[in-house]
């Protein structure tokens, strides 16, 4: 139960920080934070909790994170159902109190692309670019294989894992850089699901794309840093 908890709280801070955020602080005149602070904030929630409580549940915090390490031989399938759940209660919690703050000042929307900070496809969105289901597909697929490549290759025995947390944060910061105007960055399917159970229709329908492409790309990474970069026994005696 205390790595379920962690899970929970891990994946509520992500939502929480990363979404509040783009939600607060991202759209000020002049002063807001912008893509840069979104994507920092993204980064920052997940490094601090790896160090909070990824010694107590690995510091998952993402389903796909999730099925990745499971295809990468680090983690029980077994436990794969009940992380899975845990980092879904968290974010929609987190979610929860977002849309309870922003309805604090009648804030709340569901209008326009990445509305309540959900994701998105085939919409005009940054820079009035709207970018089609295949391109996103394929966006989400290959930030999350890379950053199953990052997880596991900063979480290594053989890496240096004091500064797995920093790698690891700062490699989300740089996927959110590259991907916010693209999908409004996903990679993790609990942050997707959150969002899009308060803004509802849109947003819903194209949710099938933010679980399948980050739980393939977690899927794939996974593989190819267990059979193509792992250090083997052999190489380890030698």
């Amino acid at each position: 139960m205390k790595k379920l908890f962690a899970e929970f709280f891990g994946t509520f801070w992500l939502v929480f920080g990363g979404c509040g955020s783009a939600l607060f602080a991202a759209g000020i005149p002049d002063s807001g934070i912008g893509i840069l602070g979104v994507a920092l904030a993204f980064g920052l929630t997940v490094l601090t909790m790896a160090y909070a409580v990824g010694h107590i549940s690995g510091g998952h915090f993402n389903p796909a994170v999730s099925f990745g390490l499971v295809a990468g031989g680090r983690f029980p399938a077994k436990d794969l159902i009940p992380y899975i759940v845990a980092q879904c209660v968290g974010a929609i919690v987190a979610a929860g109190c977002l849309y309870t703050i922003l309805n604090g000042a009648n804030a709340f929307t569901t209008e326009g692309p990445g509305a309540f900070a959900s994701n998105f496809y085939e919409m005009a969105g940054y820079h009035g670019r709207s970018f089609s289901m295949g391109a996103a597909f394929l966006a989400e697929f290959l930030l999350t294989a890379f950053f199953l490549i990052i997880i596991m290759g900063a979480t290594d025995k053989w890496a240096n894992g004091k500064f797995a947390g920093i790698a690891i944060g700062l490699g989300l910061t740089l996927i959110h850089l590259i991907s916010i105007p693209i999908t409004n960055t996903s990679v993790n399917p609990a942050r997707s699901l959150s969002q899009a159970v308060f803004v509802g229709g849109i947003a819903m329908s194209q949710l099938w794309l933010f679980w399948i492409a980050p739980i393939l790309g977690g899927i794939v990474g996974g593989l190819i840093y267990k059979f193509l970069l792992q250090k083997d026994q052999l190489e380890v005696a030698e």
